[in-house]
């Protein structure tokens, strides 16, 4: 059998998570731990980090700073 079958593509890090609320809204939270996937991009979040996300999101807790960011829309 071989080795490669066995190699980690999985690494621990840090990303930024976004959400856009049902008021169109958008929250960033930023260095959330994640296991992140080298090959694919692919993000996997532990249940206690998924529910801190939710419980941050619909508490709308105090943001530690507040961003203003443009919006364009596709035309083609």
């Amino acid at each position: 059998m071989s080795d490669d079958l066995w190699d980690e593509t999985m690494v621990e890090t840090h990303v930024s998570y976004i959400v856009e609320t049902d008021c169109n809204r958008f929250i960033v939270i930023e260095n959330v731990p994640v296991r992140l996937c080298i090959e694919t991009g692919e993000r996997f979040f532990s249940p206690v980090t998924v529910e801190y996300l939710q419980e941050t999101v619909w508490k709308e807790k105090n943001p530690k700073r507040i961003i203003e960011t443009p919006v364009f829309e596709f035309a083609s």
